[in-house]
């Protein structure tokens, strides 16, 4: 299986990072090919809402980064979204890259499965984020392989000494 993992987090080298590269780990030994795109850190504009994409098989009138993200996850089998939690939601970033996403909404979608990994300094606060990706999923009839959320992310550091990465590569693992 062909693994997209989306990692939301402006942050190099934080908590996010961490998490993400532990889960492909796991995947990777599980005999999976994975692909970390960090969209946090790439050149991705907003959707413009012209629907160019509609009228010209899924193609996106803009011609940045999100032309990369794209490609992958329309050779994937599953997309990962990774993001820190620090407004109770998934960041600007990540949010940015799935609304481009929108490029496929005429044409579909080759994935079908997908997972969710959440970080941040509190716990109680993954709410929406978790609401927007079960909607997300549930129309496009996506299969939910498992949503993991760890708090107590203080410091850019702080996923390195958590025992709850271990969760993380266990996931990655499992699939």
């Amino acid at each position: 299986m062909k693994i997209t993992i989306l990692n939301g987090s402006p942050r190099k080298g934080g908590n996010t990072e961490t998490m993400v590269n532990e889960f492909a780990r796991g995947a990777k030994e599980a005999g999976h090919e994975t692909e970390i795109l960090p969209v946090g850190q790439m050149d991705i504009h907003g959707c413009l809402g012209c629907k160019y994409c509609f009228a010209h098989g899924g193609e996106c009138v803009q011609k940045d980064d999100m032309q990369k993200v794209l490609a992958s996850i329309d050779q994937a089998d599953m997309v990962v979204f990774a993001a820190p939690v620090y407004w109770f939601d998934v960041t600007a970033q990540l949010k940015c890259a799935i609304d481009r996403m929108y490029a496929r909404g005429g044409v579909g979608f080759h994935f079908n499965k997908t997972a969710l990994l959440l970080n941040s300094g509190s716990d109680g606060v993954y709410e929406a984020a978790i609401a927007q990706y079960k909607m997300m999923g549930g129309y496009l009839k996506w299969e939910d392989k498992g949503i993991i959320t760890i708090p107590g992310m203080e410091s850019k550091t702080s996923m390195k000494e958590s025992k709850a990465l271990e969760d993380v590569y266990k996931f990655g693992l499992s699939l």
